[in-house]
């Protein structure tokens, strides 16, 4: 480790942290973030986030003893300095990468990730359920939940603190407010009166009063109002408390001093309490300052310039050509209405949100309502499109089925991600959607295999009348040039591709090309599915009657995916092939390079040759077909 992280090197867990003498704790914070943008501007991740909780991740190491107190960080972006400062620091050159640390939280990684998390939203529930735990057990454990990052626009949320205020357990609820900003001339004065609120003399005179007054009539009810007008003339905490929550904040979380003091304060509280602590995203990187939005997420940069090292493509990415047609659709039809989770640039809504204000959307990270809030407006002859990735869809599966499937509402959903997604690994890969969806009825659910298809699919679903998906994986397709036409599909039409003997292999969406590869080395029919509901049966049995060996590849899980649904086709037309089945196997795919997870499923080329090759299909007579309804799974 270079000389310049001359604390830092002695700091291999918390205790170690909780030896140093407070006063080195600023210079602590100023190596956390300098390593933290070193490992990050050589690895990628998530940056804007962790550089501005140093401070507060020291705090919370310092006056909780973990890992038996129990830290609960939300997603995991924000949660870099903790993997920094919990053992980790020498694998932080791992990060993302194929058998190397997690870019999110995971138990199976340190005792320090109390609860595995990559999707928003979940940390006051699970915090909760530990703070519970250690109360039923009788063990003394504190439990703190950390979240932040607008994951307090989702409703699972304040579900959870609902539920939280009416439990008569300890659990600290840490808001980490880094998009509002206290200024400096009243930043002091909350800082004091947070310190002044958290202490013994606040609190003992707050219980001593209700216990004097208790039996007095309407007195309690005096106090507790007269209590939360007088903190509510100084900090918006108002909510909080009438949550059942002791409202403490806000205070300046990149203020040391103020931290410690209020979270040893705080340390001794019995029952909920929320600590309101407000930091700047990318604090220390003046690019990241700047823009936390550009580097919330970043590919490999260089730290003098900011400019990040991301491999030139020689096509648009899929959300490209979505982000194109959204805005060319949009401008044909005023009815058009663009929803999305929170997630604007990640689902390519940019361009959209600028050309088509008053028709775009943005509910937060409230995946239930954005489905939900689609209906609504369908209802009502409004022709919704909801952007979302396919990890995020699995939250609101039941609005799906309910709210719009059950109702046949017109709303079309543009899958992002789907299949699986390299570097952020198993909490963010799309590789149910195909087996979710296609099971629900009146759903029409596309998977393009190349970027003009893609804008094809997109209009098919928009004129569809009922519920319709296009689901699209992450980054560039084969590089097809896309046109400016706003052309549809005939639904449910599968094409053959290649024209070949005695092997067929049935390409869903992203796997096409790799399927075409093997058909040219194999002389195998290729052919391009597009459609998974409707299948396009006729094809199905055309190809069937055709050839001997069926081979079906998707980047899905095998249960209940594609694959599965063209079983049920030939099963029901007592087929006599064989048939071998191609896609996600049983297993949480761990995040490392793209190729690298297609490769270790068998679904890149060499993948499916092999599948092939193992099959011996040359020497193996037509009587050895397997009966009907069996399958080989790859």
């Amino acid at each position: 480790m270079p000389h310049r992280y001359t604390l830092l090197k002695h700091i291999h867990s918390p205790a170690d942290l909780r030896r140093l003498p407070e006063e080195d704790y600023p210079q602590l914070a100023a190596e956390v973030r300098e390593f933290l943008l070193e490992s990050v501007s050589s690895t990628g991740g998530h940056l804007a986030a962790g550089l501005g909780t140093v401070e507060l991740t020291i705090a919370l190491h310092a006056v909780f003893n973990t890992p038996h107190d129990r830290l609960v960080w939300d997603i995991g972006h924000q949660a870099y300095p903790h993997k920094i400062l919990t053992g980790r620091r020498e694998a932080m050159h791992s990060l993302r990468q194929q058998d190397g640390l997690s870019g999110f939280l995971s138990r199976e990684e340190s005792e320090y990730d109390a609860f595995g998390a990559g999707h928003s939203s979940t940390s006051i529930s699970a915090a909760l359920g530990i703070a519970v735990a250690a109360k039923q057990a009788g063990s003394g454990r504190k439990s703190v939940a950390i979240i932040g990052d607008g994951a307090m626009t989702a409703g699972m949320a304040f579900e959870a603190l609902n539920n939280a205020g009416d439990q008569e357990c300890d659990l600290l609820v840490v808001l980490n407010d880094n998009e509002m900003s206290i200024s400096p001339n009243r930043g002091a004065l909350h800082n004091h009166l947070s310190r002044l609120l958290s202490g013994r003399m606040y609190t003992g005179i707050r219980q001593s009063s209700k216990l004097a007054l208790h039996r007095l009539p309407g007195a309690q009810h005096f106090l507790r109002r007269w209590e939360e007008h007088l903190k509510g003339m100084v900090m918006p905490g108002t909510l909080f408390e009438e949550l059942g929550f002791n409202y403490i904040g806000p205070i300046d979380g990149h203020d040391l001093p103020t931290l410690m003091s209020t979270l040893r304060n705080m340390h001794k509280l019995a029952g909920p309490n929320f600590l309101h602590v407000v930091t700047r995203k990318g604090m220390g990187y003046d690019p990241a300052e700047q823009d936390p939005c550009v580097y919330h997420g970043v590919t490999p940069f260089d730290r003098a310039t900011g400019k990040q090292k991301g491999s030139p493509v020689n096509s648009k990415t899929y959300t490209q050509v979505f982000s194109d047609w959204l805005c060319d659709m949009a401008g044909t039809d005023k009815q058009l209405a663009g929803i999305t989770p929170a997630m604007c640039e990640g689902s390519g809504m940019v361009d959209f949100a600028k050309s088509f204000t008053d028709r775009y959307f943005d509910v937060g990270i409230a995946e239930q309502h954005a489905l939900t809030f689609a209906g609504g407006m369908a209802c009502e002859g409004m022709k919704p499109v909801v952007a979302i990735y396919s990890t995020f869809l699995q939250r609101a599966y039941d609005q799906l089925i309910h709210d719009i499937a059950l109702q046949n509402l017109d709303v079309t959903f543009a899958i992002d991600r789907a299949g699986l997604v390299g570097a952020d690994g198993a909490t963010h890969a799309g590789v149910f959607d195909l087996s979710f969806l296609r099971c629900v009825p009146n759903m029409l659910v596309m998977a393009p295999a190349n970027e003009q298809e893609c804008r094809q699919m997109l209009t098919t679903a928009y004129q569809y009348k009922g519920p319709a998906a296009v689901r699209y994986p992450r980054g560039s397709g084969p590089g097809t040039a896309t046109d400016d036409s706003l052309d549809t599909l005939p639904i449910g039409k599968a094409v053959i591709t290649r024209e070949g003997s005695r092997i067929a292999i049935l390409a869903f969406g992203s796997r096409h090309a790799a399927a075409q590869e093997a058909g040219d080395t194999t002389d195998a029919t290729v052919v391009n599915m597009r459609f998974v509901k409707p299948l396009d049966t006729d094809m199905i049995m055309a190809i069937a009657a055709g050839h001997e060996l069926l081979v079906t590849v998707e980047e899905n899980v095998l249960q209940g995916g594609a694959g599965s649904a063209v079983n049920e086709v030939l099963h029901a037309n007592n087929a006599q092939n064989r048939v071998i089945n191609l896609g996600i196997p049983d297993a949480f795919i761990e995040h490392g390079d793209h190729g690298q997870q297609l490769s270790a499923c068998g679904l890149d080329t060499a993948g499916i040759l092999d599948a092939i090759r193992s099959a011996a299909i040359s020497t193996a007579p037509a009587s050895a077909s397997l009966p009907p309804g069996e399958q080989l799974n790859g």
